[in-house]
């Protein structure tokens, strides 16, 4: 079996187009995916990943001459499919904690263009602590990221075709103005000039993104059998599902700077972000914390043999196409097509997806992935969702079971604390009127408490799903 290099596989230099903050199994399985795709049509671009963190992979890509292969594995149109792929846009991975000047050389260079990033949900912060000594890295990544713009402003003197186009794909909402207004309190923060903010604001782009794709990462049981497949030994191989999603919420600087439409790449881009989001918070998100209880409670164990149970994968198209979708202002048949998209992906043969792991912190989950749904319904219609209601009673009797809840302290103490002998009704009025939860009391939705106690009694019975009514 061959070593993976330049050596081993000859390869073609790129100009280096595009700085990468992190080099995890996500962006290698869904941006430089992407990138490598629209290399082999003509796109040219090469990519530079920047560890933003002490501690990370940069070491096996420069091992490996930042080559690596990527797997997907999935079905489409119900037929199982796969595809490998030598990912090799990368030129160049850098540790600036160990090496900074060749860091510091990069961010200089006249021909980059753009800068995506995925630094986790905590990355984009400001910390008012963050003040480092001349020459030293910021320690957070938007302290970074105003580092490399002062010094592009300082290098090219201010010329308005040097600013960058930023897509961070952090999973926070609204994540590039966040970006953009986390730079700008370092700037006011470590006294920049007006000159440098002004420039900032008017020469830089900073786009909002949404992506999805399941990315399960390196594939440790069968690793073997792969590199054998390959014929390489690849440390760095990456599996991800064959759905891949990314919206983009910015002007045309960004679509023509990252024209991922053009390669027919699932890539959207949008004026308005917020109903894509809202599409997959809800429906995605939305049905997976809504089976999560039931299923547990009727013996199931992972989101494929939810769906393709008779009577769960019944009551999960039941509340995604009749009580989720209707509350999302998209199109009838675009929503009917990513539903079927997102049932067809909760099926994929190649993914374990354990429930367990979706149940953490489901409180929270509810209130932010079902509950919009649950009562925008209710507006609608000025009726309940029953689907809805059934999963929400289902999470109250998963959490008053003797399941371990991974969730916060508080939380599994406000449960331990509900006294089993009360009644179904006394129990779930102390659950719904927990503002701290729901962020209002639940009570005041008309008929929601005594739909919830009826269905309790028959959790407390010993009633299956398949035994519900809620059409």
């Amino acid at each position: 079996m061959q070593e993976l290099n330049r050596k081993t596989v000859p390869t073609t230099g790129l100009p280096i187009k595009i700085l990468q903050f992190g080099e995890g199994n996500f962006l290698r399985a869904f941006a430089d995916w992407m990138i490598d795709k629209m290399n082999a049509d003509g796109y040219n671009s090469g990519v530079a990943v920047v560890q933003p963190i002490a501690h990370g992979m940069t070491d096996l890509l420069q091992k490996q001459d930042n080559l690596y292969h990527h797997i997907y594995r999935g079905l489409v149109n119900g037929k199982a499919t796969s595809e490998t792929r030598l990912i090799s846009c990368i030129q160049k991975s850098i540790n600036p904690f160990k090496n900074k000047k060749t860091y510091d050389a990069l961010v200089l260079l006249p021909g980059l263009e753009l800068v995506i990033s995925n630094t986790t949900e905590a990355g984009i912060v400001f910390n008012q602590e963050d003040k480092p000594a001349d020459g030293a890295l910021a320690s957070t990544f938007p302290g970074k990221v105003t580092q490399l713009l002062w010094s592009r402003f300082n290098h090219f003197k201010g010329a308005t075709d040097k600013g960058l186009k930023f897509i961070p794909v952090e999973l926070i909402e609204k994540n590039g103005e966040k970006l953009k207004e986390a730079i700008l309190h370092y700037a006011k923060l470590w006294n920049l000039t007006d000159e440098f903010t002004s420039w900032v604001t008017t020469n830089n782009y900073f786009a909002n993104t949404l992506v999805d794709r399941i990315v399960p990462g390196f594939p440790k049981e069968e690793a073997e059998a792969i590199r054998t497949s390959i014929g390489f030994n690849d440390n760095l191989i990456v599996s991800s599902e064959v759905f891949h999603l990314w919206v983009i919420e910015g002007g045309n600087e960004i679509q023509m700077a990252f024209p991922a439409d053009r390669y027919g790449l699932n890539v959207i881009y949008t004026n308005n972000l917020t109903p894509y989001r809202t599409r997959k918070v809800r429906i995605l998100n939305g049905a997976h914390t809504s089976m999560v209880p039931v299923g547990l409670l009727n013996g199931i164990e992972t989101v494929r043999e939810s769906v393709e149970d008779k009577s769960l994968g019944r009551f999960v198209r039941h509340i995604i196409f009749n009580e989720i979708s209707p509350t999302i202002s998209l199109p009838k048949h675009e929503l009917e097509a990513y539903a079927e998209k997102v049932l067809e992906r909760f099926k994929n043969p190649f993914i374990r997806h354990e429930l367990t792991s979706i149940a953490l912190n489901s409180i929270s989950k509810y209130k932010v992935r079902v509950l919009p749904s649950l009562l925008d319904y209710y507006k609608l219609t000025n009726t309940l969702p029953k689907g809805l209601v059934l999963a929400f009673t289902h999470l109250v009797k998963l959490y008053l079971s003797d399941f371990a809840i991974n969730d916060s302290q508080k939380v599994k103490a406000f449960f331990a604390k509900l006294n089993s002998t009360d009644t179904a009704r006394t129990i779930l009025i102390k659950v719904l009127e927990n503002e701290a939860f729901w962020g209002s009391d639940l009570n005041k939705i008309p008929g929601l408490t005594d739909l919830m106690t009826a269905q309790l009694e028959l959790l407390n019975k010993g009633t299956t799903i398949a035994q519900f009514t809620y059409e």
